[in-house]
């Protein structure tokens, strides 16, 4: 009887196999280009790189002023822990001054001894003067009694005043944390804008950004903006203090944007306010959804020079309005203070501050 035997498989050898190969590896690689094509991200163009930049610069721009209103909260947390700890560091050093002098008269009195009062007088020689002392010393208990109160008191206070440390500790590390989280979404962002600008050509940065200058040419440029707008009538502020910051804000056309930044060389949009307005002898607050609430609401038809004009739905812009429709302000880190027109962006209120 014949065995059953399994039929053996032939293998692929000489031409047979290269061509198995061949056709395996071109496969693979026809896949990956695939794969790769259907991952690559789509080359965007200038305008679609504009609007990413312009979104990821307000999205940064509105936590700066998070960070600045974090930072002002924080500085005065530390003021008020300072003055606390200077507080308690006072009536520590006077409780300790009055625990010494208790503890000398407790000292004396344990050297003269604990005995009896009627003893005492029975035993003396000068009994009136031995009464005259007895009326001291009870005086004496008195003055001793209040003393001890007033230790138990100031001890009590101490107590107080390490409490409210405690507290304003807590509170300041809350505010640092709040900063530390806000500075990181701000760097995030700028490094996402500055990635995305760095793929255009020199041209197409300075259409996106519409810094089309240097700074230098910008102000020179700005200067001439300024000359025709005072001859047309329109820079003179009605208040002097408002032509004041006006005026500021024209010197510092050019300069740096910097996030947190209140000048006197580079600025954000809440720090040129701020600093325009201090430079006229007046105190703003640092943020801009605080700075909207320094002054008078106006319309925008009501608008004078020297107004403040906000922007975006948050209040996270804002600028100096100037006349005619323009304004000064920082408008992020691609470009310096600059002039520009109130209409580039959504307009959503003006502060009269004088």
């Amino acid at each position: 009887m014949a065995a059953h035997r399994k039929p053996r498989q032939r293998s692929l050898g000489g031409n047979t196999a290269r061509t198995a190969a061949t056709l395996a590896l071109a496969g693979a690689a026809t896949a990956t280009a695939f794969e790769g094509a259907a991952n690559a991200a789509p080359e965007l163009t200038p305008a679609q790189v504009k609007a990413k930049v312009d979104k990821l610069y307000q999205e940064a721009e509105t936590a700066t002023e998070t960070y600045n209103g974090a930072k002002e909260k924080a500085v005065t947390a530390q003021r008020r822990l300072n003055s606390l700890r200077d507080e308690t560091a006072r009536k520590q050093q006077k409780l300790n001054t009055d625990r010494d002098a208790l503890g000398s008269l407790a000292a004396t009195q344990y050297r003269e001894g604990g005995i009896d009062p009627a003893w005492q007088l029975a035993l003396s020689s000068d009994p009136d003067r031995y009464l005259d002392k007895a009326e001291f010393a009870e005086r004496a208990g008195e003055r001793q009694a209040k003393a001890v109160a007033g230790v138990r008191e100031q001890l009590r206070e101490i107590e107080q005043l390490r409490g409210a440390a405690r507290v304003e500790l807590k509170s300041l590390r809350s505010r640092q944390a709040e900063l530390r989280q806000q500075k990181k979404t701000i760097t995030g962002k700028l490094a996402q804008a500055r990635e995305l600008l760095a793929r255009l050509t020199s041209p197409q940065r300075a259409e996106v950004t519409g810094d089309g200058a240097t700074p230098g040419h910008a102000s020179r440029s700005a200067s001439d903006v300024r000359a025709a707008l005072e001859q047309a009538g329109t820079v003179a502020a009605s208040d002097s203090r408002a032509a004041a910051a006006v005026a500021y804000a024209y010197q510092k056309l050019g300069s740096p944007y910097v996030w947190g930044a209140t000048g006197p060389n580079a600025f954000d949009c809440s720090g040129l306010a701020q600093a325009a307005y201090r430079s006229a002898g007046i105190s703003l607050p640092r943020t801009t959804y605080a700075q909207i609430n320094a002054g008078r609401r106006v319309s925008r038809s009501e608008l004078q020079p020297g107004d403040l004009v906000f922007f975006y739905s948050g209040i996270s812009h804002v600028g100096i309005y100037v006349g005619n429709g323009q304004m000064i302000h920082a408008p992020n880190p691609s470009a310096p203070v600059r002039l520009a027109p109130i209409d580039q962006m959504p307009f959503a209120g003006a502060t009269r501050v004088v």
